[in-house]
């Protein structure tokens, strides 16, 4: 039986052409994202993205929209899911967290930050709505390659 990890990222954007972006500390994977984490056990996809943002940003959103997911084979036997949500309904006043600095930026300079490892890939999948699923093949035992399906 396979084993899956679920996680989740938001995309908040304004009327404006703005989008909220983390600057992570995390040695892992550094670099520009979206703020998200990890589902806890009885939580609901929906309401750990919004707790998530809200200890990552001080913002409170609403009406989300499910707009993709990445994932990954982490073993023989388990999965790792990340579910890309989308939203413009926020509220509240910014501050970032230990997870990292938290800022807006205008969407279409995206490219001029120093992004996460993959970002630039899974960020179209948060602005294009003919592709929802970003999936890493394994070739081998070291390297892989990237589908946006």
């Amino acid at each position: 039986m396979e084993q899956a990890v679920f996680t989740n990222m938001c995309m908040i954007y304004d009327d404006k052409g703005n989008i909220l972006v983390q600057d992570r500390l995390d040695k892992n994977w550094p670099g520009i994202t979206f703020p998200g984490g990890h589902v806890e056990n009885g939580e609901s996809f929906v309401e750990s993205t919004i707790r998530e943002v809200r200890e990552e940003t001080g913002l409170s959103i609403s009406n989300l929209q499910l707009c993709g997911m990445k994932q990954w084979q982490t073993g023989e036997d388990a999965r790792y899911v990340v579910l890309f949500f989308k939203t413009n309904c926020f509220e509240g006043e910014l501050q970032s967290s230990e997870e990292g600095k938290v800022f807006w930026i205008k969407a279409n300079e995206i490219n001029n930050y120093n992004l996460a490892n993959d970002f630039d890939k899974m960020f179209e999948i948060f602005i294009n709505e003919k592709i929802s699923e970003f999936y890493y093949y394994k070739n081998n035992e070291n390297t892989y390659d990237i589908k946006l399906l």
